[in-house]
């Protein structure tokens, strides 16, 4: 598959391993996700057996170390899942979350039990995981949160309701935002891990209705006096959710940013090939200086962003990525993604405008990349922290 910035690849991702690691994910995705997509988008969700096959395939939580089943990987992996899934157009899997979001607060925060009991079954695609932040008033504020978790004998009892939560519909992992003690503020929010199989008193709600995304499974969960054990709470007392989740967030974060980027490449694959192909006024589109000048500065403006991201990464990897610098990436990447498969509807026409054509489904599902994960509005608050 041709790269149509031909950004050189930087030496921390250039190796072996995980090249290798890439072109599994991509087989993967181009025999197991590609050909259904248009199945998927109907009956909005991925057949729950597409984990399973994941999981023996080798390519769920690379980054898992490799005591708990995993492959003992890093952020270079994640990258390079990252990139493939949203290059070849498989944006309705929610593998991305489960790998890079969700197992990692395990082995972050996790006791040595929880690690070795979780962390396989997420590997194995046993377990599909989900992170339940987000509810009906409580966005991007996640002080806001009115779930509650209380204790009750050995273990918690949690009541509340979540929304928008990616893989929803098939999450049986799921890591919960609550407050263990209300009066307290983000002090009082605490992470639970519920294993929702079989578990009384937890239910889901409809798959919802999405502008795009349609494939993805993202739902509605409901939580009536649902009794957790006592090793349901992730790090060694309550009241450090929200410090977690805040650690966590630039990797969440930028990991938005590379599933821009990759969708930036696929828009411009697909444009440039068909503005080749298609003619008008008896020649190609391509020969238009319009068109040349428009696609001149789409490439530009999709090359500074995957500058960036790499810049981002090796800081990630070094252990410096800080949540404004994360902020920058996932807003400005995300604008710029939108604006860019704007573009590149427009240079398609009529055809643009398709669900047959690709460049149409990527201009739906791009739309919720300036919202999840935090809106782009907060993005730019953290940022304006530090002037």
């Amino acid at each position: 598959m041709s790269d149509p910035l031909n950004v050189p690849k930087p030496e921390w991702l250039d190796r072996e391993d995980v090249n290798i690691f890439s072109d599994a994910v991509r087989g993967f995705v181009e025999k197991e996700i590609t050909p259904h997509g248009d199945r998927f988008e109907k009956q909005g969700i991925v057949d729950r057996e597409i984990w399973n096959k994941a999981g023996a395939a080798g390519i769920l939580v690379p980054a898992c170390p490799e005591e708990y089943g995993g492959a003992g990987g890093d952020w270079r992996h994640d990258y390079a899942f990252h990139m493939a899934v949203a290059e070849l157009g498989a944006d309705g899997w929610g593998a991305s979350l489960h790998n890079s979001i969700v197992a990692p607060y395990v082995w972050h925060y996790g006791s040595e039990e929880q690690k070795k009991d979780w962390l396989p079954k997420l590997v194995s695609g046993e377990y599909v995981g989900a992170i339940a932040m987000t509810e009906p008033g409580a966005g991007s504020d996640l002080q806001g949160v009115k779930t509650t978790a209380k204790k009750d004998g050995n273990g918690y009892v949690i009541n509340g309701a979540k929304t928008f939560i990616t893989n929803g519909g098939t999450a049986n992992f799921i890591i919960v935002v609550a407050k263990t003690d209300p009066g307290a503020g983000h002090q009082g929010v605490s992470l639970f891990c519920v294993e929702t199989d079989g578990l009384e008193g937890f239910r889901r709600g409809r798959l919802l209705d999405k502008v795009g995304m349609k494939g993805q499974d993202t739902a509605e969960l409901f939580f009536d006096n649902v009794k957790v054990p006592a090793s349901a709470l992730l790090g060694p007392e309550e009241g450090q959710g929200f410090v977690q989740l805040m650690q966590q967030l630039p990797q969440e974060r930028l990991q938005i940013a590379v599933q821009a980027v990759g969708m930036m490449k696929r828009a411009l694959r697909e444009t440039i090939a068909y503005v080749k192909e298609r003619n008008a006024f008896g020649k190609p589109v391509i020969a238009f200086q319009n068109t040349q000048f428009k696609l001149a500065e789409l490439k530009t403006q999709a090359t500074i962003a995957e500058v960036f991201c790499h810049h981002c990464s090796e800081r990630l990897l070094a252990g410096t990525l800080d949540a404004p610098t994360a902020a920058m990436a996932k807003y400005w990447v995300t604008d710029v993604q939108c604006a860019l498969i704007d573009e590149c509807v427009q240079l398609h026409g009529g055809y643009g405008y398709m669900n047959e054509y690709p460049v149409a489904r990527m201009w739906r599902d791009s739309r919720v990349q300036r919202i999840y994960g935090g809106t782009n509005e907060i993005m730019k608050l953290l940022i304006s922290r530090t002037l």
